[in-house]
């Protein structure tokens, strides 16, 4: 099911209206409905793939019980394992058994072996399956690092599991934060209500309206790029770095907008990445709950940065690497966390500061400021680059892509459609959006009339556009991950 589905559309209401009247006097069924209305929002997609859903949910429940109560560190680490084995297997066959397959077979082809084979099955790639099996993975781990105590109530836990707001993409969010909020009794908030409606509406106007209309220009451009000058390809490549932020991010926000919906608050996800200046930065902002989850059980396991510069480095590159297989079963996304990693070392030779957006409006020296323009710039510029990697089909486009790019550049003379929905983000997220939690409240305008008005424009205005672009159907990106 779809956030800018028809179905959606009802499903949303009606799990309101029943979780806030009937249901709302008895904590355990109002879980056991959000459990089903979990259920039942993956399941629309595919109901056989709940089995997994339902194996690490029983499995992760069962284990964390294990490590917590085994007194032996070595029982501690046989039940981790088990939960770190079959988590990965699970991900492991269902996203990259198709992948080692072909590679094989490109292998054989080039030491010269006919392409003489038939494929008996492929596997279909179970809709957010990274993203639910590092959240039980998380769980499991918290608890052997004695950071977490296992929760006894299994339909809280199946709950945390399944919650079906951000199943499917993230965020991906931590027992810790979540199953507390899940085991406490929850009354209805009208302010936190209108917070979560104007998530829902700004992450599908990201979504639906720039998002969905980037990808056309995108789309034309990547699929045919030998036939357009540099100028329109850089552009696409810019075209394309917001097209992924907005339906990503738009995605986070109506997660967490839902959330709010149901009395439950989700972590923040992305804080104005493109604001960042530096990489280090970028990376404390973009998709803030995958980088703190390989930072907290990947990066800092390993060593951190404890160790010297090289042990650091050697940290980065794996952390990187594994990162970029996680977005995709290609060779394109190991490049991409490669690209990441060289872009990243010079940051650890040389430690920088790291600036945030609301420093740009510190104008005490006009040099400074102007280096921190240059500084975003050169983050955004770098960043913009890494995602053409992302974006081709192959490691071969990618290439050809960046090498017309810069061989025949010139100003682009057609594909513009894209620049106004570029700047009306911008301007949004620099006057407007500015805070998820905090949403529209525009503090810069002294008037409350005018305000109010500013307001009612605003949400008229993204309504009209959300219906009006709504026309076409799209998935989001992230839901192959």
């Amino acid at each position: 099911m779809l956030f800018n589905s028809l179905e959606f559309l009802i499903f949303l209401p009606i799990v309101f209206l029943f979780y806030w009247t009937i249901l709302s006097k008895n904590l355990n069924i109002q879980n056991s409905f959000i459990l089903l209305s979990s259920y039942i929002f993956y399941g629309w997609w595919d109901w056989r793939y709940l089995s997994l859903i339902a194996m690490s949910t029983i499995l992760d429940y069962y284990t964390g019980l294990k490590i917590y109560n085994s007194v032996e560190n070595k029982t501690k680490k046989f039940y981790l394992w088990i939960s770190i084995f079959f988590n990965l297997s699970v991900l492991c066959f269902f996203k990259y058994f198709n992948f080692f397959i072909n590679s094989w077979i490109d292998l054989l082809m080039l030491i010269g072996f006919e392409k003489q084979y038939t494929t008996l099955f492929k596997i279909i790639i179970p809709v957010g399956i990274s993203f639910y099996t590092f959240q039980t993975m998380s769980y499991s781990l918290d608890i052997y690092y004695k950071k977490l105590k296992p929760h006894k109530n299994f339909i809280s836990f199946a709950t945390f599991v399944s919650f079906f707001p951000q199943l499917v993409a993230g965020p991906i969010e931590r027992a810790k934060n979540l199953l507390p909020q899940i085991n406490t009794a929850r009354f209805f908030s009208y302010m936190q209500g209108i917070e979560g409606l104007r998530l829902i509406l700004w992450g599908l106007f990201k979504k639906v309206v720039i998002a969905d209309s980037l990808s056309m220009h995108v789309n034309m451009i990547f699929e045919d790029y030998t036939a357009y000058n540099g100028g329109v390809l850089f552009l696409g490549l810019i075209y394309f770095s917001f097209q992924i932020y907005c339906d990503f991010s738009g995605y986070s926000d109506i997660a967490i907008g839902t959330a709010k919906l149901l009395g439950l608050e989700l972590m923040s996800n992305f804080k104005s990445p493109y604001f960042s200046k530096s990489l280090p930065e970028f990376w404390k902002r973009w998709h803030i709950s995958l980088s703190t989850w390989f930072r907290d059980y990947l990066y800092i396991p390993l060593g951190g940065s404890k160790k010297g510069k090289i042990i650091t480095i050697k940290n980065l590159f794996i952390v990187f690497v594994i990162s970029g297989m996680w977005h995709g079963a290609s060779w394109t996304f190991l490049i991409w966390g490669l690209v990441h990693v060289i872009f990243y070392v010079p940051y650890m030779i040389r430690p920088c500061k790291h600036f945030y957006e609301n420093d740009l409006n510190n104008r005490k020296s006009f040099l400074k400021f102007l280096k921190r323009i240059f500084q975003v710039g050169t983050t955004y510029f770098l960043t913009t680059l890494s995602w053409v990697f992302f974006r081709s089909e192959n490691i071969n486009d990618a290439l050809g892509y960046l090498i017309n790019t810069f061989q025949n550049f010139d100003l682009p003379n057609s594909n513009r459609g894209g620049i106004p929905f570029i700047l009306l983000l911008i301007f949004i997220e620099k006057y407007v959006h500015k805070n998820e939690r905090d949403l529209f409240r525009i503090k810069w305008m002294r008037s409350k009339k005018i305000k109010q008005l500013l307001r009612i424009i605003i949400y008229y205005g993204m309504v009209s556009s959300v219906i009006h672009f709504s026309k076409f159907e799209k998935p989001f990106i992230y839901f192959q991950f």
